[in-house]
């Protein structure tokens, strides 16, 4: 995965990432939405066969990088709980 900021400012991060599946994309979107600090969280592709995704983030006033951040970790914690369950439920 390759992530290349194309724009940073004080609440207000606009990045491209390559390498990532759009699904991933879409879920780290909606769940910046669950941070009180973010006012925009939005993906856009401009051809989805040869697109780069860009994200582009804006918060309150809140450290972007650290918004983004946070909302990482609380994906990489559903996705170990639904792996977990999933590992009980097969077993």
């Amino acid at each position: 995965m390759e992530i290349k900021i194309l724009e940073e400012k004080k609440n207000k991060i606009i990045f491209e990432v390559n390498g990532v599946q759009e699904g991933i994309l879409n879920a780290l979107k909606n769940e910046l939405y669950n941070d009180k600090h973010v006012k925009v969280s939005t993906l856009t592709i401009r051809h989805p066969l040869v697109g780069t995704p860009k994200m582009i983030l804006e918060t309150d006033g809140a450290e972007p990088k650290d918004t983004l951040a946070k909302a990482t970790q609380r994906l990489k914690k559903i996705n170990e709980k639904f792996r977990d369950d999933f590992k009980k439920e097969v077993k």
